[in-house]
Order: C-alpha cells, then structure tokens, then sequence
C-alpha cells in the first residue's frame, strides 16, 4: 500500500512537470503571449491531462513568476513590468557569466556534436522569415550552454529566466525581428573553443546589453491567442 502511494506520488509530480514544461515552452517560443488567460479547460483537452495535474503545474508556475493567478478571474500568462524587465537581465548576467565560466575547452569538445548541429539549425532558421522557430532556435543556444556547464543549480535558475525574458521581449521588443543574433552566438563558442573564457564572457555580456537595448522599457501591450492552438505539437 505505502509503495502504491509513493508510486501514485512520483506519477502526479512528473505528469505536473510535463505540463509545466509544455507551458514554459509554449511561453519561451511566443506561442502564448504576456496576459493570455490560461483556461484550464482547454489546456486539459489540448493536452490531454488531469484537471488536477493542470491547477498544480499553474500554480508551481505562478510561484516562479511566469504566470499570475487572480480570484475569481483564473489564471495568465505574466505580464512582467519594465522595472522587473530590467531585473531579470541583470540576473541573466549574473547567471550567463557563471555558466561561461563554467565551460571549458573539454566541455566544448566533448559536446561540439551537439553544438555543430545546434548552430547550423540556428543558422538556417535566422535565414529565413519563421519567427517563431528563429525564436526558439536562439533561445535553444542559451539553454544548451546552459546544459553544457555542468552546473545544475545554475541551469535551473537559467531555465526560469529564459522564460521570463521571452516574455518580457514579447511586451517590449521594438520591432518584430528578433535581435538575438546568431553572429554573437558564434563568438562566444568560437572563443571557448579556444579556451579564453574571459573573451567569451565579455561577447556574451556584450550579447545581453544588446538585446536589452532593443526593448522598448516604457510600453506595454498584448494581444489573445489561441490557447488549444498554440499547445498543439508541444
């Protein structure tokens, strides 16, 4: 009976993370926008999950900032503040430059198959006009270092601020073009490749004041999407 339970336990906790996850990445490639109401109806249709399983992960989510839940109205996406905007690229500094710093030449080496592949899927997709995938390739570089490090503590605070900031770049980019750019990206592999961290560092923390600069940290605004829709193929 106890190991039934713990069991039922472990199944509850990892089909909550699954919904979470889906969500989370829904929200870092754009798909759900800053203000979307999540209505818990669809997301159980959409997904295909318990009711439950669905309050848990909005409210796990709610806790890491990346949705609000409001009495007797439900839950939304976040809308961050340009103050808190500004907060959470000075975090990715911090965070970005100890995952750098955390990777070295073996590292690099030991995980350029993955890397290689990485960039010529970035290349080809900032090449082209999909949106959406030129968001989530650039926002999959970040992350991928972020594996790379090593450091799991480090990545898990990456991984909830990666998503804030698709949602902070979703309220206040300037233009519809994503500014991350792939040239950036490639500096800082290329440097530790070969071994200069600190050169590597400063292209990245170079990277971050850029994007910054392209946020608008005086407006607001956001439209509804579809929310079946933009779950489907998660």
């Amino acid at each position: 009976m106890v190991q039934s339970k713990t069991k039922t336990g472990v199944n509850k906790k990892l089909a909550v993370q699954q919904i979470m996850d889906k969500l989370s990445k829904a929200v870092a490639q754009h798909k759900l926008k800053p203000g979307q109401r999540l209505v818990e109806a669809q997301i159980v249709e959409a997904l295909g999950v318990n009711r439950n399983h669905v309050q848990a992960a909005l409210q796990r989510l709610s806790l890491m900032r990346i949705v609000t839940i409001e009495p007797n109205r439900g839950a939304f996406v976040a809308q961050p503040s340009a103050q808190e905007a500004k907060e959470i690229f000075a975090a990715r500094r911090a965070i970005e430059r100890g995952i750098i710093e955390s990777i070295s030449v073996d590292k690099i080496e030991k995980n350029w198959p993955k890397i290689e592949a990485h960039m010529q899927a970035e290349q080809a997709a900032t090449e082209g006009h999909d949106r959406r995938a030129i968001v989530a390739k650039l926002s999959d570089y970040h992350s991928l270092l972020a594996e790379i490090s090593g450091n799991q503590v480090l990545k898990e605070i990456f991984d909830n601020l990666i998503v804030r900031s698709s949602l902070i770049v979703a309220l206040y980019q300037r233009n519809d073009v994503p500014s991350c750019q792939h040239g950036e990206h490639q500096g800082v592999i290329d440097a530790l490749r070969l071994g200069e961290q600190e050169k590597a560092v400063e292209i990245m923390m170079e990277h971050l004041y850029h994007l910054e600069s392209e946020l608008v940290l005086d407006e607001e605004g956001s439209s509804d999407v579809d929310l079946s829709k933009a779950l489907q193929s998660l």
